[in-house]
């Protein structure tokens, strides 16, 4: 297991601002970049992707997640930094939508964990579990015995 000091917090924040230099976001200008750390020690990054029929734009943490799960890690998220800005300069604190969210649980329910969530700006972090983003969220287990799950 990863220990999360400071150290390994500034690391995983400094991968998502560097993430953020990736975006593509032509329209709205707003850079998101996203780091997952696994439990393995393991960091993967996303940024956002946008597109010009808007509903089809990926955000940093989906793209992340995509990568992550097609680099074979999809169990042992422990901590997910963001950081998003206009035209790549850090603003405010950024935290994920809610779709977002829900990938970000779904991820996690994989490994049966509760990441941390470092939703960063230019001058502050706020650190919270995912659990506290996504209260009563929905995922795999409310599948299990249900109408599609043949139980």
């Amino acid at each position: 297991m990863v220990d999360l000091d400071e150290t390994r917090k500034a690391d995983l924040i400094a991968a998502a601002r560097e993430a953020m230099t990736h975006a593509y976001a032509p329209y709205s200008h707003f850079h998101v970049g996203a780091a997952l750390l696994f439990a393995d020690g393991t960091i993967v990054t996303g940024s956002n992707f946008e597109n010009a029929s808007y509903g089809l734009s990926l955000c940093a943490e989906t793209s992340a997640a995509t990568c992550a799960s097609h680099g074979g890690h999809r169990a042992g998220l422990i901590a997910v930094a963001i950081v998003g800005g206009t035209e790549g300069v850090p603003a405010g604190v950024v935290g994920p939508c809610g779709r977002c969210r829900q990938i970000l649980n779904e991820l996690a329910a994989l490994g049966g964990t509760d990441p941390l969530i470092l939703s960063t700006g230019a001058d502050e972090t706020v650190e919270m579990r995912l659990s506290a983003l996504l209260p009563l969220a929905f995922g795999p287990a409310n599948l299990e015995n249900g109408p599609l799950s043949g139980g």
